[in-house]
């Protein structure tokens, strides 16, 4: 298999993960608060993470040239993502907070040509343009109303794919020189920390409330939609353009409304449907295109 063809089975299975994602913290925010959710998550993931690099052996030695850029990832693609990605939720439904935060391709896209000399060609272009289009078609297709209730949502999800595809970005042109594991491991206990400081002043966690259920999924999202996925986002970037690989993730914010459907009951039907083909084309058009240096 070519590390071409691994980064887009990485990819596929980054989006899959990530698309239940939002209909899943939709659900845990009904026993659990949002910084509190996704500290607590992101600290028990860092701990597994540690459990594995004891048992494989692998070092987790961090260079001291490495520190202040193991830090900034960790703020950019861990700490604003969750937090910010969370906290959104406040105001915006599953759906909408999915669709929004998968603006981030665009993003990507912008910061690669500059820092990466990543040129889009006409397929990319065309890619981007039409999974951009099908995701704010199925937005503004399911009547979201744009108002200012929930103005600091849109802030907050923007803010982060922003911020997110920065740190993919700057993770792609300055990779960290750490074994996958190590790398994971310290990006989600740092990125943590700044959750875990705030969580107690900005909210309450009743913690005896927390019903069986929310806790399996809980642990469920530990394992799967973070230590998983983010070893199969880096897989994908570490082996396709920063562009290719963040475009793929156009596909999680379908799933994420199809999640919505079956788990919230939010409506699912020919505009889903379409959704889901157009990103599926613009997906494909972009992996058909070689990667070009500007």
């Amino acid at each position: 298999m070519t590390p071409r063809t691994t980064g887009l089975l990485l990819m596929m299975l980054t989006a899959i993960n990530w698309g239940t994602t939002w209909p899943l913290l939709k659900f845990l925010l009904t026993g659990l608060p949002p910084l509190t959710l996704r500290a607590w998550g992101s600290g028990a993931a860092a701990l597994i993470l540690f459990g594995v690099a004891l048992a494989l052996r692998v070092p987790l030695a961090v260079p001291r040239a490495q520190r202040g850029r193991l830090v900034l990832y960790a703020l950019l693609n861990v700490t604003s993502w969750m937090a910010f990605g969370t906290l959104a939720l406040r105001w915006l439904s599953a759906s909408e907070g999915a669709i929004l935060a998968y603006t981030m391709p665009i993003w990507a896209a912008v910061f690669a040509w500059p820092l990466l000399g990543e040129k889009p060609g006409l397929a990319r272009v065309a890619g981007l343009l039409l999974g951009f289009g099908s995701v704010a078609a199925l937005f503004a297709g399911r009547g979201a109303a744009i108002g200012i209730e929930k103005l600091p949502g849109m802030a907050l999800i923007l803010s982060s794919a922003v911020l997110f595809a920065l740190g993919a970005v700057l993770s792609k042109r300055r990779p960290l020189l750490l074994p996958p594991v190590a790398a994971l491991t310290w990006q989600m206990a740092i990125g943590a920390l700044p959750m875990l400081a705030l969580a107690p002043f900005l909210e309450h966690a009743d913690v005896a409330g927390v019903t069986a259920q929310v806790w399996f999924w809980f642990g469920w999202m530990v394992v799967f939609t973070m230590a998983v996925s983010y070893f199969t986002w880096f897989g994908a970037l570490e082996r396709l353009p920063a562009s290719t690989a963040a475009l793929g993730t156009l596909l999680a914010p379908v799933l994420s409304v199809v999640g919505a459907a079956v788990l919230l009951g939010e409506p699912l039907g020919a505009l889903e449907i379409g959704a889901l083909g157009g990103v599926l084309v613009a997906v494909a058009l972009a992996v058909r295109q070689p990667e070009r240096r500007a």
